[in-house]
């Protein structure tokens, strides 16, 4: 791999890579611009609850208010996703937003339904819920209003501590066994962190948004997603650790996946951002992947297979044993579902 020119501030990728739906491919010679700003675009989605029947996952059911994602993060298999919007999963991932301002009245509507048979939803599936546009537009929070108006049970995953703004609905959501958070944590070293993850909160911030949630009365845990190999895999006992001491209930952990086009963004961000560890990582990648850098195997490719996939879930394990935290899992209940202005949701 060469050396490519570092990418703009505050942005994990670095150029703006081809997409599959591309038949022509215009090459510059240009360095890249110092800064690009983050464009707004209107979504006009007709529903917001989608279906999953991925076993790899633990929810049938998710909502995203958000395409594309502001916080930057090299690994994010959600990148390919944009291209199907004609978008580059590299810069324009991070950098053209589109906000499905509808989202709380779709899901309102679809709670509504009488075809609706509640059960829980993440949010999101697929891009966090809390990236920074959701400071000011506020689609996440309006969700959540809904949710905690039906009662309908949700588990929340996110990277960012914007997430304690919304304590009283998650708290409310709590109370009737309806609501779990897991924290996004990579990585304990702050320095990483900003290299990997450039526009989300420090690690050390994300431990403390678990302390608020888990004294708020909210079921929270810690989801170590990626697990970068030869960069970050050494802290797997030591997050689960951190995780605990902060009042997290439960723990999980996802090896780095390289789907399609992030691949191509991710090793382009190595390259710059720790060249020294460029090669061993894809070496080690590679170990794990059976030779390749991906594997799209149902049951494999959240955990890799080999001598080092074992040892990784050794590391894991003996951080729940050591901390007596449980595997990744929320006990929710959809038994205080109701639908507001139904009488007969009265007597439920």
């Amino acid at each position: 791999m060469t050396h490519t020119p570092a990418g703009p501030r505050g942005r994990g990728a670095q150029s703006n890579p081809k997409h599959r739906f591309e038949r022509l491919e215009v090459l510059s010679e240009e360095l890249p611009p110092e800064s690009v700003d983050t464009e707004i675009l209107a979504d006009g989605s007709k529903s917001i609850i989608t279906r999953n029947d991925s076993p790899d996952v633990s929810f049938a059911a998710s909502l995203n208010p958000y395409r594309g994602c502001e916080h930057g993060c090299a690994y994010c298999y959600a990148r390919p996703s944009h291209e199907f919007l004609g978008f580059s999963a590299g810069l324009d991932f991070e950098t053209k937003i589109l906000a499905k301002r509808e989202a709380p009245a779709l899901l309102e509507r679809e709670l509504s339904s009488p075809r609706w048979r509640p059960q829980t939803l993440a949010l999101s599936g697929v891009t966090d819920p809390y990236q920074p546009l959701e400071k000011r537009l506020e689609l996440t929070r309006g969700c959540l209003e809904v949710l905690a108006r039906f009662r309908n049970p949700v588990e929340v995953i996110t990277k960012n501590v914007l997430i304690a703004r919304d304590i009283d609905l998650l708290s409310e959501l709590a109370r009737h066994r309806a609501a779990g958070v897991m924290i996004s944590i990579t990585t304990l070293s702050g320095e990483v962190a900003a290299k990997m993850e450039p526009r989300a909160a420090h690690p050390r911030e994300r431990l403390k948004t678990v302390e608020k949630l888990a004294s708020a009365g909210i079921p929270t845990g810690v989801l170590i997603a990626p697990v970068v190999p030869a960069l970050t895999d050494h802290e797997l006992t030591a997050i689960v650790r951190a995780a605990a001491d902060a009042g997290a209930v439960t723990a999980g952990y996802v090896l780095l996946r390289l789907p399609g086009t992030t691949r191509d963004v991710f090793f382009e961000w190595l390259q710059n951002a720790f060249p020294q560890r460029a090669s061993r990582v894809e070496s080690r990648i590679r170990s794990l992947r059976n030779g390749r850098l991906n594997d799209t195997k149902f049951g494999r490719r959240g955990r890799g297979t080999g001598a080092f996939a074992e040892q990784l879930r050794g590391l894991f394990d003996l951080g729940l044993k050591q901390s007596g935290l449980k595997p990744q899992g929320f006990e929710l209940s959809t038994s205080a579902f109701r639908r507001p202005g139904d009488q007969l949701g009265l007597f439920g």
